[in-house]
């Protein structure tokens, strides 16, 4: 008889904890970097809480959650960046794609979230593709072999007031690729996709949509990524 082949059994546990709608639904709403209490994700999954209870137990168990208790409250959040890149990859490779939104509601919450999202820590969606391009065609990101930050982009990031060393110095990469699930094409991830993201969060020229994982580009925030990305509001879309 073959021995099982290394690491197929850890695969396999990890490909059936996904394997189910809810707990799927649950991680994908985790995306958003937030730490949500049982109860929210109850109501937003739309299964009674000892269900969920009884699934976030096991993605805590599987490593994908991570989780803390405050009171009686029991949050859980994404075990790090690392599963929320895996889960954005799923679902990219994920077919056929989903029947199109039958309420205006789910028609507006599908159209924000595929311009412009947050993938755990970084910027996601048509408007994060279009800055990695962007990025690419001016020198700050090399994308030949895979994603890497280059010296003039070491440059520019030092003068957004970026502590390049301290990223440089960490044990998560500076750049790396990520599939976006709708544009199906590679935004930027990483440590520098993180902190391009909080800055441009923190500037205001993004603002996160209440109860959606979808982000708004501000009248400043058009001006600004225009000038800093050297962009149309053409090329800046929707």
């Amino acid at each position: 008889m073959t021995p099982l082949q290394p690491g197929g059994p850890q695969l396999a546990e990890l490909a059936g904890l996904l394997a189910d709608t809810t707990r799927a639904t649950l991680c994908l709403a985790l995306l958003d970097e937030r730490a949500w209490t049982a109860g929210e994700l109850a109501r937003y999954a739309g299964v009674a809480a000892s269900t969920v209870s009884e699934h976030l137990t096991r993605l805590v168990a599987g490593g994908l959650l991570v989780q803390e208790r405050q009171g009686r409250h029991r949050y859980v959040r994404l075990a790090g960046p690392h599963v929320a890149e895996l889960l954005e990859h799923m679902v990219a490779h994920a077919a056929p794609a989903r029947p199109p939104a039958s309420t205006l509601r789910s028609v507006t919450v599908a159209s924000n979230l595929a311009y412009a999202r947050t993938c755990y820590d970084h910027l996601a969606g048509r408007l994060g593709v279009v800055l990695t391009d962007a990025m690419i065609r001016n020198g700050v990101v090399d994308d030949t072999a895979g994603f890497s930050i280059t010296a003039p982009g070491i440059a520019w990031l030092d003068g957004l007031g970026v502590d390049t060393a301290a990223l440089r110095a960490g044990r998560r990469p500076m750049a790396r690729a990520c599939l976006d699930w709708t544009e199906r094409r590679p935004h930027l991830a990483g440590a520098v996709g993180a902190v391009l993201c909080r800055q441009l969060l923190d500037r205001g020229w993004l603002i996160r949509i209440s109860g959606q994982r979808a982000v708004r580009v501000t009248a400043v925030g058009r001006s600004g990524l225009a000038e800093l990305f050297a962009l149309s509001p053409v090329q800046l879309g929707a």
